[in-house]
């Protein structure tokens, strides 16, 4: 194998400041190619506002328009482009006659421990640095102390594989001075050991939460732990429509749904997982806040999808997998309040990224301070899951008791998370 081509990966300005840049990938194809861009785009906190999508199955063609968030205005638009250049397959001759997925070394995780007086948002100002500086968190631990002070351990991946550098360390270690100053009473950065497998999995759910957060399908009952605003019942709406009249080998694919953050991601990862080859795609821009999106696909083995009972199966796959990607529900926990989310987990073993920025910046719009906070994994329903929970502090401005105050911390930190 030799490495990309440097004109694999282009990155264009628009002609004017408001105007989306534009992400062309022209590369060797691999399967879930097209997933994992989108993976890195909404990591870099980039919305898609139209896309294409070509391959003959040797070698694909990626046009995707992009904007930042208004969480993220500042993007590192070379190393987005390192970022994407390093998933495109090699141009070499040796990549057409031996077409076998490379096995890189699983990236070493860090440990970051630090010590230091509690505040509104702090939790969120140090999950922004992390982010800005492209390092994925794996894990999270976090403990308050009776006398106003935090213990956070942060178990870290670098992104650009550059933390064993002094350089790379130095640059990390003066961001969190700026954000935490004198607030620090002791920060400390090292190869996580034993205690990294110690928090791999999410401590025991309730039955009640568990069955809330994993079922299916949204829950329609009077009872349930998830407040659903009419952005939800406008979700139920989306429109899956499989077509085989238009082309004799593969099948089209038609979505028409509410648009959210991450969009196109929850739709390719779904038709990875469950091994579909894109030939075409098509993704439209926003209209009314909804959008549309044309794929023509096939099976594994090539052909078109014609069993009826497939198809079924397909259509109601992706409306959960794009529809539903990420649950959120507020509960009790003992005698305090406890904020979970969950998202599915790539078969891959990737989890969806920056959830746990999100969630903190829409408890840092709300003023609630995280009493507590833990991200594991969770296995249900024979698929893994990746769950954050946070005990909410009981002196903010919410009588956190109250259906109505819950339903209004679900609803922002959803509407956060889906950039609604």
């Amino acid at each position: 194998m030799g490495v990309p081509s440097d004109d694999a990966v282009l990155i264009q300005d628009g002609k004017k400041p408001e105007e989306p840049h534009v992400i062309t990938v022209n590369c060797p194809d691999k399967h879930g190619l097209g997933c994992d861009i989108c993976h890195i785009i909404l990591e870099f906190g980039l919305y898609i506002t139209k896309g294409d999508v070509s391959t003959d199955g040797i070698w694909c063609f990626l046009v995707f328009w992009v904007v930042p968030h208004s969480s993220s205005p500042f993007i590192r638009w070379p190393s987005l482009k390192n970022r994407l250049q390093s998933l495109c397959p090699s141009c070499s001759v040796t990549f057409y006659l031996n077409d076998q997925p490379s096995h890189s070394a699983a990236s070493p995780v860090y440990l970051l421990k630090f010590f230091c007086l509690d505040r509104k948002g702090l939790l969120n100002d140090v999950t922004q640095v992390l982010t800005e500086l492209e390092f994925a968190i794996q894990k999270v631990k976090v403990t308050t102390t009776p006398d106003g002070r935090v213990l956070d351990l942060f178990f870290i991946i670098d992104n650009m594989e550059l933390l064993h550098t002094k350089e790379r360390q130095n640059d990390l270690c003066k961001q969190f001075d700026a954000v935490l100053g004198e607030s620090c009473i002791s920060c400390e950065l090292k190869l996580a050991g034993p205690e990294y497998d110690c928090q791999h999995a999410i401590s025991s759910l309730s039955p009640a939460v568990a069955e809330e957060l994993f079922r299916f399908e949204l829950s329609d009952k009077e009872t349930r732990l998830q407040a659903l605003s009419s952005d939800m019942t406008k979700l139920k709406n989306a429109n899956v429509v499989i077509d085989n009249s238009l082309s004799p080998a593969h099948t089209l694919l038609q979505i028409h749904c509410v648009d959210h953050k991450g969009l196109f991601y929850d739709v390719l990862r779904t038709l990875k997982d469950c091994n579909i080859k894109i030939a075409y795609g098509r993704f439209s821009s926003n209209s009314n806040g909804y959008r549309d999106l044309d794929l023509f696909i096939q099976q594994k083995d090539g052909r078109k999808f014609v069993d009826p009972e497939m198809q079924n199966g397909l259509c109601s796959c992706l409306k959960v997998e794009m529809l539903h990607p990420l649950r959120v529900v507020i509960a009790n926990r003992g005698p305090d309040t406890e904020l979970l989310v969950a998202n599915p987990v790539e078969l891959s073993g990737k989890g969806r990224p920056r959830v746990f920025y999100d969630v903190t910046l829409a408890l840092k719009a709300l003023g609630i301070c995280i009493f507590s906070a833990e991200i594991g994994r969770y296995s249900s329903s024979d698929r893994e899951w990746e769950v954050y929970r946070l005990l909410l502090d009981e002196n903010c401005g919410f009588q956190l008791s109250s259906m109505s105050a819950r339903n209004q911390i679900v609803d922002k930190v959803r509407r956060m998370l889906m950039g609604w």
